[in-house]
């Protein structure tokens, strides 16, 4: 599996904006084949950064989502939608794979003091 992140630098004064653009990729990129992980914006330090994590089976995989993205309707409007309201700056796409015995790892129980 594969994990494309997507670093976005967005308007800190618009987070309310881009916070919405998020939600609607909830229900856009599960059913257009796609595995969010989740999107994420800035809570403490840097203002004006958010990510989004999408995961993928194969790069072959994630190729067929994107011809599948570039015609939905649903996905056109929010993309005019954050592009006319200018809510991203810039975005950063990167591909990574897990490394085994790393993801989802939770803590061990603590002990009572």
């Amino acid at each position: 599996m594969i994990t494309c992140i997507i670093r976005y630098q967005i308007d800190p004064f618009q987070r309310e904006g881009f916070k919405k653009y998020a939600e609607n990729w909830g229900r856009i990129i599960p059913r257009l084949g796609g595995h969010l992980v989740g999107y994420f914006l800035p809570y403490e330090g840097t203002n004006d950064v958010a990510w989004g994590l999408i995961a993928f089976d194969t790069l072959a995989s994630y190729e067929a989502y994107k011809a599948r993205l570039k015609s939905d309707p649903e996905a056109g409007e929010n993309f005019s939608m954050a592009q006319s309201r200018r809510l991203i700056l810039r975005e950063e796409r990167n591909f990574v794979e897990v490394v085994n015995g790393t993801l989802g790892i939770l803590p061990a129980p603590v002990a009572p003091c």
